[in-house]
């Protein structure tokens, strides 16, 4: 997997292990457990999306507030209503929707 689809912790796991440290020492310098140290080298080594959010389930890359804000929207609900359902100000609304639309356009280009 490149290390730009690895989290921090990811590499820094494998970089202390390719500098020919046990999972004991990585465990000690990082102030974790042996076994969590074996568990992220474990799941770093698993394929998994480039963007969360994207993939099958048609989200295109949107946050979970984002496809909310959106469907609600396309539904016919207003700023106010949505609002208050998520118990946000219409401010708020507005303002995940006009980043909603800036990452779609993003992502269409």
């Amino acid at each position: 997997m490149p290390d730009r689809q690895l989290r921090p912790i990811e590499r820094t796991v494998q970089r202390l292990q390719q500098d020919g440290l046990s999972n004991s020492e990585v465990a000690w310098r990082l102030r974790r457990s042996p076994g969590y140290v074996r568990r992220v080298e474990e799941l770093s080594g698993i394929e998994r999306p480039a963007v969360l959010g994207g993939g099958d389930e048609g989200g295109g890359g949107l946050r979970a507030i984002e496809r909310c804000v959106l469907n609600s929207l396309e539904a016919g609900a207003g700023y106010a209503e949505i609002a208050a359902r998520l118990r946000r100000s219409p401010t708020y609304v507005s303002r995940v929707e006009r980043l909603a639309n800036l990452r779609l356009a993003r992502a269409e280009s």
